[in-house]
């Protein structure tokens, strides 16, 4: 079972509740915990060794996000988004991060583009391995790197839309997705990446509108999947 440390007591709320809020967030944005998942108070708080009150304002913050469902007399479930969500999602996506590449621009310098390079080294290793951890962690080090560019503008209002953005964009791969390799191309990141590095702003945001499409055309937008298990997603 995962414990969850709560002191010191005056903090032990907003502390406890952050880590598992983090925790479930990093399973559904990892695909370990599917679509339509019910998130139960009890069971949550048996996992994490916490209390119910804990577990309700993890849910809650979640629920802000877009992440979880909170219905009345139901209780909370992995977000499903629906069709129209998904599209949406999708859109808004290529109205930001056109902007957040333009804010980011002016800061990205020889150090940034080590850094961005660094993540792509880690996106290629881990597409070489094999088995579902190593898949898992794939997609998050591709949503790592929109997450990334989206720090270097500066702008946290930016940063804190786009890791909303990501997030429900994974619950909607995860449903809709029809592709075996990563939906967020290694290769598109790459040459987003060599255009910044050449200063090259609407070169880059060609490229990530480009990216975006092709994504978003890899989905078949039919749910077939079912939702895994609480227990299962935590290997526990």
């Amino acid at each position: 079972m995962t414990s969850v440390n709560l002191s010191p007591a005056g903090s032990a709320m907003d502390t406890g509740a952050q880590q598992i809020r983090d925790a479930i967030r990093d399973a559904i944005v990892e695909r370990r915990l599917a679509p339509g998942t019910k998130l139960s108070e009890t069971d949550v708080g048996s996992l994490f060794n916490v209390s119910r009150t804990l577990v309700r304002a993890a849910l809650q913050a979640l629920s802000y996000e877009g992440l979880v469902s909170v219905e009345k007399n139901r209780g909370a479930f992995v977000a499903f988004p629906s069709v129209i969500e998904a599209q949406q999602i999708f859109a808004t996506r290529r109205l930001l991060e056109p902007v957040i590449l333009r804010e980011a621009a002016p800061h990205i310098g020889k150090t940034e583009v080590k850094e961005l390079r660094k993540l792509l080294a880690e996106e290629q290793r881990l597409m070489n391995q094999r088995g579902a951890p190593a898949r898992r962690a794939e997609i998050k080090a591709s949503g790592d790197f929109h997450l990334a560019v989206a720090a270097m503008s500066g702008n946290a209002i930016l940063k804190r839309f786009m890791d909303e953005l990501v997030a429900r964009a994974s619950l909607v791969i995860a449903l809709y997705g029809q592709s075996v390799i990563s939906s967020c191309g290694h290769n598109e990141h790459q040459q987003i990446v060599d255009a910044l590095e050449k200063k090259d702003v609407e070169a880059a945001c060609a490229l990530m509108l480009q990216h975006i499409d092709h994504i978003e055309a890899d989905l078949d937008l039919r749910p077939t999947k079912k939702a895994g298990g609480l227990r299962d997603a935590f290997h526990l």
